[in-house]
């Protein structure tokens, strides 16, 4: 590995796993001064096995490449990438529950680290991640990865331009069958149902763009919830629908309409153009970078280590905000009538 490359390694080699490993060798393939040089899954199988991706984003977000683990070290004890000098990226990959300890210990290890969402099921325990990882020289970035899809960013930053006016309603949508990749989403123990496992990208996002809400409404189950976010001052209507009971082969659904003083833009995942944006009585395509959000979410934290930045572009306490956020949907679920953030 040349001197200036930074080593890479990515902890489970699942969906999520798969799709990391892509978006790196990608970044790789353009220049970037990084490499993917070892992989860890408790599953020997799966480190022998070159299988195309599979899951809802297949197309969209990663393409349908095999995955090349050429020269890649394999393992199934994660541990000992931690003391690879080799590494200085760790991507933690796994499932849910044991995100949050493998990202302690690669921080204390001195490296940085990509965790996925939502980092843990217990907002508790990323306060303790937050807590015991304090002055670590080590970036621990939460995979959020909503804030770097094309289409989403770009709205994004509209709403915090105002080139288009102010916000006046704001609608998710993120349907679909429960994932049969992998017998880890039967068990919502694990998982926190799709309120946390799906429904967090949503929830994550109407932060990014519109802060913490003064109260939440929610109605539903955790595996099909719909929530109205109330804010003062802000937008009078943002609400978002997350669910994965739907019956087995219904095709995964992502949307998001936003509606500006000064126009519309609407996003949908199974439409091309992906993002269209209304005004004066006519639907325009927009523009929007080739790459896909993986990739846009690797640069940037791999930007952020190269430039001694002291905080990741996502944040532990972003992750800690979703946490919060979904704990007030789940107590507003459980009661059934709205909960105020502060009492969370």
């Amino acid at each position: 590995m040349s001197a200036r490359e930074l080593g890479v390694a990515v902890v489970g080699y699942g969906y999520a796993g798969r799709i990391h490993v892509t978006a790196w060798n990608a970044l790789a393939g353009q220049g970037a001064p990084c490499r993917i040089v070892a992989l860890a899954d408790r599953n020997a199988e799966k480190l022998a096995s070159l299988a195309r991706l599979e899951g809802n984003l297949r197309r969209s977000a990663t393409g349908d490449a095999p995955v090349d683990l050429t020269g890649v070290r394999t393992t199934t004890d994660a541990a000992s990438l931690l003391s690879d000098p080799d590494v200085a990226i760790v991507v933690v990959a796994t499932p849910t529950d044991g995100q949050a300890e493998l990202a302690e210990r690669a921080l204390l290890a001195g490296k940085h680290v990509l965790v996925e969402k939502p980092v843990a099921l217990d907002r508790a325990r990323i306060e303790r991640l937050i807590e015991r990882t304090r002055g670590s020289a080590g970036l621990c970035m939460p995979a959020f990865v909503m804030r770097f899809w094309p289409g989403w960013a770009w709205i994004a930053a509209r709403v915090r331009d105002g080139t288009l006016g102010a916000v006046r309603s704001a609608s998710f949508q993120r349907l679909g069958a429960r994932p049969q990749w992998s017998p880890f989403y039967a068990d919502p123990e694990r998982t926190g149902g799709a309120l946390v496992d799906l429904h967090v990208h949503d929830a994550d996002f109407v932060l990014h763009c519109f802060g913490a809400p003064r109260e939440v409404t929610s109605t539903g189950t955790i595996d099909h919830v719909t929530t109205l976010y109330r804010y003062e001052g802000g937008p009078a209507h943002v609400v978002a629908e997350g669910g994965w009971d739907q019956a087995n082969g219904f095709g995964f659904r992502m949307r998001a309409t936003v509606v500006f003083e000064r126009a519309t833009a609407e996003f949908d995942l199974g439409r091309e153009p992906e993002l269209l944006v209304v005004r004066d009585g006519c639907a325009g395509p927009v523009e929007l970078p080739r790459e896909g959000p993986y990739v846009l979410q690797a640069r940037a934290l791999l930007e952020a280590v190269l430039a001694g930045a002291r905080r990741a572009p996502v944040t532990l306490e972003d992750a800690l905000a979703a946490a919060r956020l979904l704990d007030a949907e789940r107590a507003s679920l459980a009661v059934g009538r709205a909960v105020e953030l502060r009492a969370i």
